[in-house]
């Protein structure tokens, strides 16, 4: 068994970056569980994640605007806030708090068949 300990909000960066940090901290064949962390990034114009993995992400810290591509108002997540994200689902990050980073769990499975 290959253990080890972290802490999902260590090594957090002081300043804005150019791009999001992601962080895989476990990984199986079928399963992904990522940090992502933000300071101020947001999805690019038009762009829109759609995957053929299942997600579930959790805001940890910070602030973010989530749109769904068939849901008129994007959600405003806040820290505890979560939601799925099935396969194919049409999403992007409309906003992210610039003035602190935003802390994102996600995690990432093989689509569960409908």
């Amino acid at each position: 068994m290959n253990s080890r300990i972290g802490h999902l909000f260590s090594g957090l960066p002081n300043t804005a970056l150019s791009e999001e940090l992601t962080e895989v901290l476990q990984q199986t064949s079928t399963v992904r569980i990522e940090r992502i962390v933000s300071t101020g990034q947001a999805s690019p114009a038009g762009f829109w994640y759609e995957q053929s993995e299942d997600e579930w992400v959790c805001l940890l810290r910070g602030t973010a605007l989530l749109r769904l591509a068939d849901v008129e108002e994007p959600y405003r997540l806040q820290p505890g806030d979560h939601l799925f994200l099935p396969a194919g689902c049409r999403h992007r990050v409309d906003w992210t708090a610039p003035e602190e980073p935003t802390v994102w769990l996600a995690v990432f499975s093989q689509a569960i068949a409908k």
